[in-house]
């Protein structure tokens, strides 16, 4: 069961992201917060698999709650979860350690899909966003690959070859059937790869391996 704390100011939005959730019998919303204080609280008491965080909430913001989050409930999945999809917001967030991006607009099903993607340990950015940001890697940002292949360089061949399943994706579970690895040592690598690599979380290890060209 994958265990979800919904936060958003917004009584009728929280009613609606629970009622998808709930059409998927293994996720449960195991509590709500309307805001980024009582968000941390809750996440502290309930330690959820996953916390849907709204970004623009009164008292503490999403932004602003995010690396609280992080400090205090290290081990916990965080998706942003908004109707703002600007750069900043996403860069910030994907910077601060936010394990996905979802935007309220998507279908419901890309809901239940990203917060089954963060539960198991992979990014996942909302394709909309996906989209621009693929496109700003192949068109103003043409500098980088270099710089990113330089990075990837320092790894050893098979934290290349995690890096490279890492960047499409996959969780943990499925590199290790992918390169016949137990997952604690898929998890070592991939430790291994954040340090290396000075990283703070998989979403950035999976952009660099985008721009070094490990991805298909």
């Amino acid at each position: 069961m994958i265990r979800v704390l919904l936060v958003d100011d917004e009584a009728v939005v929280r009613a609606g992201v629970r009622a998808i959730l709930g059409t998927d019998p293994d996720i449960e919303v195991v509590a709500e917060a309307g805001d980024g204080h009582e968000a941390v609280d809750l996440a502290r008491r309930h330690r959820p698999d996953v916390v849907l965080l709204d970004i623009r909430m009164p008292r503490l913001d999403g932004l602003a709650a995010l690396p609280e989050l992080r400090r205090t409930v290290p081990g916990v999945a965080v998706a942003v979860l908004t109707t703002f999809d600007e750069d900043e917001f996403v860069v910030r967030a994907l910077g601060d350690g936010a394990n996905g991006f979802l935007l309220k607009a998507a279908d419901p099903r890309e809901l239940i899909i990203g917060v089954r993607a963060v539960a198991e340990g992979a990014a996942y950015l909302s394709p909309r966003i996906a989209q621009r940001l693929v496109a700003e890697l192949r068109g103003d940002r043409l500098s980088r690959p270099d710089a990113a292949r330089s990075r990837v360089s320092a790894l050893t061949a098979r934290e290349r070859e995690v890096l490279a399943l890492l960047g499409e994706g996959l969780p943990n579970q499925a590199i290790a059937r992918r390169l016949t690895l137990s997952e604690g040592t898929v998890k070592a690598h991939v430790s291994a790869i954040l340090q290396t690599l000075e990283v703070g979380n998989r979403t950035q290890a999976a952009i660099l391996a985008h721009e070094a060209g490990l991805t298909r």
